[in-house]
């Protein structure tokens, strides 16, 4: 082990005071199961186990090869203010199509970027948390609780009449946590959680779309509105959240007249560039509020298919709405001597890791595994090493 990099604790400390939730935080981020790391550390899975549920404590050398394996310094594993509560279930669009590896790697991140928030609050002021809650049965396929939560929200929020505006910043000027995830969970779509620290989105960064990434970010916070409690993925649920995002963004006692009954273009376009929605979502829209025939918007939606708007609709495309809450935190920090290195260290996570947290824009740059041999088969690459860090500088 390179002592010349983790002086400033030492794992004779580490071991005493090992939390192991970190260890599995770890061990999740690079999309490890018990048992693999079990093999490179040369442990049984029964003491991995024991380990992360704390009723055995990993000597100081184990620590060590825990920190080489994972990618982080010793003072990972120390117990911090934030821990995720353990009941805190992130919403995925569907659960079927994603792995439980990439679940746990994808809620891990969220976690580590609650553990940045927290760090950077030392130093900074954030919005409190401001988010009316409204639960909404997830059996319920019929009622209209999802549009009364929007409405609500409008109203909690002082949305006013018209079009919303930047959702992003909206959201985050009411505490709403919004970060990118890194490029290699691209194939896990948007998601959302709220762990205990305080609501967060996590938005797909390969999704270049600005008026699906709006929906994407309306879909979630109604997530964080009307399903706490709910077990996540189901058609319901995720019904429910799409109808929530639909009333938000396109208010029916706003909308009603405007939309057309018939596949008008035109209208649909100028409508598209005023509320900041694709094409799809308000042909949906037009046949939810019983506008449009199911015939025609069936007929629509061919001819959208046809002209590959589903890929791609037409028109120029802005850039999506990037989170301001932490690169605006950094910036300010930046300002006053506290580099991105120290408040990484402060983090405790890597610098590559902190960059991605708190960027304004989704981070391109690969992050290689933390040890080169492992492999997956489950879309999950590790998050920790990037082209310039080794792990742990």
């Amino acid at each position: 082990m390179n002592s010349s990099r983790r002086t400033d604790v030492q794992v004779g400390d580490v071991s005493r005071l090992f939390d192991g939730r970190r260890l599995t935080l770890a061990r999740q981020l690079i999309g490890l199961r018990k048992n693999a790391l079990a093999a490179k550390i040369d442990k049984s899975p029964t003491a991995v186990a024991a380990y992360e549920n704390n009723t055995k404590r990993p000597a100081p050398a184990t620590v060590a090869q825990l920190c080489l394996t994972l990618g982080v310094d010793p003072g990972f594993f120390l117990p911090g203010p934030h821990q995720a509560a353990s009941d805190s279930v992130p919403h995925f669009r569907s659960l079927r199509s994603t792995t439980q590896l990439a679940r746990d790697q994808a809620f891990a991140y969220g976690v580590i970027s609650g553990d940045v928030g927290a760090a950077l609050e030392r130093h900074v002021e954030f919005p409190e948390p401001n988010l009316p809650r409204l639960s909404v049965d997830v059996e319920d396929e019929s009622s209209t609780l999802p549009e009364e939560a929007a409405r609500l929200l409008r109203k909690h929020w002082d949305i006013g009449s018209g079009p919303v505006g930047h959702l992003v910043r909206l959201a985050e000027n009411h505490g709403v946590v919004v970060v990118f995830s890194p490029a290699q969970t691209a194939a896990v779509d948007a998601y959302s959680f709220d762990d205990g620290y305080r609501p967060t989105v996590v938005l797909n960064p390969a999704k270049e779309d600005y008026y699906r990434q709006r929906f994407d970010v309306a879909h979630e916070i109604g997530h964080l509105v009307m399903h706490v409690d709910a077990e996540p993925g189901s058609k319901v649920v995720e019904n429910q959240a799409h109808r929530f995002a639909a009333e938000l963004l396109l208010p029916e006692d706003e909308l009603g007249d405007l939309l057309p009954s018939k596949a008008d273009w035109r209208v649909l376009a100028r409508l598209k560039e005023t509320y900041g929605v694709s094409l799809q979502a308000l042909l949906y829209r037009s046949r939810a509020l019983g506008v449009m025939s199911d015939v025609t918007y069936r007929n629509a939606v061919a001819y959208l298919s046809s002209k590959g708007w589903r890929r791609r609709e037409p028109g120029e495309m802005p850039a999506v709405e990037q989170p301001s809450l932490y690169p605006k935190a950094v910036e300010i920090l930046s300002s006053v001597g506290m580099d991105e290195l120290s408040l990484a260290k402060e983090s405790r996570v890597t610098p590559g890791l902190f960059r991605t947290v708190t960027a304004r824009a989704p981070v391109r740059e690969e992050l290689f595994l933390a040890t080169q041999e492992i492999e997956s088969t489950d879309g999950v690459i590790p998050l920790f090493r990037s082209k310039d860090n080794e792990p742990g500088t």
